[in-house]
Formats: structure tokens, sequence, C-alpha cells
């Protein structure tokens, strides 16, 4: 039978009036059985058509109701924004009238105002121009041989603001040290003879910032409100095996970077590179406390989690994912049964 004629029959005849899927669908077999369309005699693209066209009829009120909240989700998303874009606006501004009432001479003074910005206002959007105007402003004011030396005070302060309130996951992280390496690839193409300073300053200062944000994620899972363990339980495996690589995170993203840039930086950054290899043991270590201490503290909460698993693999979406995994295994064993026949099959004919 042509599958257009499938389609238009079975959209005549299906009837939505019954309560249940099950009646609505069952209805429909009958009713193709009279038409005379034999479920066992469907080709592949035959069933196919079959059941899209039962399924389109069942679920398009229900995907009308997905599509209007995506929209909306969409509308809030915008929304959200804005009014996060504001947030910062108005936290810019407190800062800024605050920094009126200090003079320009009381350093001591500013620097604890300037100290707090960094710890209150989300500096992710800024990353680069800050990383750019820190290290521009390191080179103008320090000494020659201090230079470097802020250079990386300046870049751990801003690598770990940047990562410590957010989630420490792998993409976060890359993103971040990305950033600030590439602003600072970028300056050190700029001003050649002072590439090697940068880069090498940078680069500690991202080791170090990275480092104290693996450190104090360490000691705030001791005080993580009941919520937040949960999360973290759910995202366990996924934190534990970052933790456990995040030398080999910090090296591959130095050499993504290299791979990026001019021969002269790509190979400073290199030979950089090769250096930082027996230059990580302090990242390998708190990471690796951080990964102990989360299996102390999570261990009762894991055991618990594994009941709950237990008792999750007793849902009808798990019976169900059981039964299609069954299934697979029959599509594949009938497929294989094939090809073994066809093969016998060939192999005779010779």
């Amino acid at each position: 039978m042509e599958i257009d004629k499938i389609q238009e029959h079975v959209k005549k005849i299906y009837n939505l009036r019954f309560r249940s899927v099950q009646k609505r669908v069952t209805n429909a077999i009958e009713e193709t059985k009279s038409a005379g369309i034999d479920l066992t005699a469907l080709n592949l693209n035959e069933m196919k058509s079959l059941t899209s066209t039962v399924l389109d009829l069942e679920t398009a009120k229900v995907h009308a109701e997905v599509e209007e909240l995506l929209a909306k989700k969409e509308k809030l998303q915008i929304e959200l924004d804005k009014k996060l874009d504001a947030l910062q606006d108005i936290k810019y501004d407190v800062f800024n009238a605050i920094e009126q009432h200090i003079s320009e001479d009381d350093n001591l003074t500013l620097s604890k105002l300037h100290q707090v910005k960094l710890q209150s206002v989300d500096i992710f959007d800024l990353l680069s121009e800050m990383v750019e105007s820190a290290i521009i402003t390191s080179l103008e004011k320090a000494k020659d041989s201090q230079a470097s030396q802020q250079i990386n005070e300046v870049v751990k302060d801003l690598t770990y603001e940047a990562i410590k309130e957010g989630s420490l996951n792998t993409i976060r992280i890359r993103k971040i040290l990305s950033t600030i390496l590439s602003s600072a690839i970028e300056l050190a193409e700029a001003t050649p003879n002072q590439a090697s300073t940068i880069l090498e300053a940078t680069l500690k200062g991202m080791r170090s910032g990275l480092a104290c944000a693996i450190d104090r994620f360490k000691q705030r899972i001791m005080y993580i409100p009941i919520e937040a363990k949960h999360i973290l339980i759910a995202d366990y495996d996924t934190i534990m095996e970052d933790l456990n690589q995040t030398d080999t995170l910090f090296l591959q993203i130095v050499q993504t970077q290299a791979n990026e840039s001019s021969p002269q930086i790509r190979k400073l950054l290199i030979d950089l590179n090769q250096k930082m290899h027996y230059d990580l043991e302090e990242l390998v270590h708190i990471s690796k406390e951080t990964a102990d201490a989360m299996k102390e503290r999570f261990s009762s909460f894991a055991k618990k989690a594994v009941s709950k698993t237990e008792e999750a693999l007793k849902s009808p979406k798990a019976q169900e994912a059981k039964e299609m995994g069954k299934q697979a295994w029959g599509v594949a064993k009938v497929a294989l049964g094939n090809a073994i026949k066809s093969g016998k099959e060939f192999i005779d004919k010779k």
C-alpha cells in the first residue's frame, strides 16, 4: 500500500474522543485491518509512516503547548538578561559613587574598595578587557624587576574571582582560562620585547588562581547547604573526573592557544608549557585533596543516592528503557542473523 494512502487513512479514522491512548490506538489498528492494512505485512517505511502519523495526531496539542512555553521561555530569558545587566550597572554605580568620596592619593582605601568591587560584581563578561588593562598597567607602573610579579598577582586574583562563584566544571574553567590567556597573547604580540615576561607571569597567575579557586571549593564542601549537596551528588562523577585532570586541562589550554598564535608566540608558549609540566605539583595536590574531601564528605549521601537510584530503576521510564534495550538487542540479533544467513547463502552458491 502506498505511504500517502496509509497516512490519509489513519488521519481519517483516528478517533481522539476515546479517553486513553491505548483505546485510541487500538481502535485505529482495528479500523486499518478493516481497510486491508495488515501491520505484519508493512515494510519499514510503511511502519514508520503509520506510527509517525499516529504520533503527530496524539502529540499535536502537547507539541503546540511546548512551542508556546519555549516562546515564553525565550522572552523570559531576554528579560532576565536585561535585569542582570541592570543589576550589574547598579553595582558599578554604587562603587563609583563611593569612590568619588575617596581621595585619589589614598591608595590603601581605594585598594580595599576595589577588592570588594571585584568580589561583588560579575567580572566574567568584562574579563578580557580587565586582563588587558591590568597587564598594561602593571607594565607601565611597575619597575622592570617587579612587572612579572605584579602581572602574576593580578592575573591570579582575576582568575580566582572569575572561577570561584560559578560551577567547577571543565567547560567553564576552560573558557575563563582561555579568555585570560588570549588577552595576554594579544598584548604579547603587540609588545614582542615584553612577550616572555607577559606570558610566563600570566601562566603562573592562572595556575595559582585556579589552585586557589579549587581550594576554596574544598573548604566550602563542609558547609554546603542540603540543597546544593544534592546538586553535587547528581554531578558527582563529572566533578570528580574534572578534579582528576586539572593539570591536563591547563596544559591543553596553553597548547590550543599556542596553535592559534603567531610562530614567535607559539614557540614561546610551547617552551613555557613544557616547563609547566614540572611546575603543576601544587595544582595536582590541591585537586587530589579536594577529590578526597568530596569522597569523604559525600560517602553517606552517595549511599542514599544509590538507594534512590534503585527506586528510580523501578519507575515507568526505567522499565521502558529496559524494554527498549531488549528490543534493540532483538533488532541487532535479527540483523546479525540475516547477515550470517546471506553470507552462508553466498558461500553455498559459490
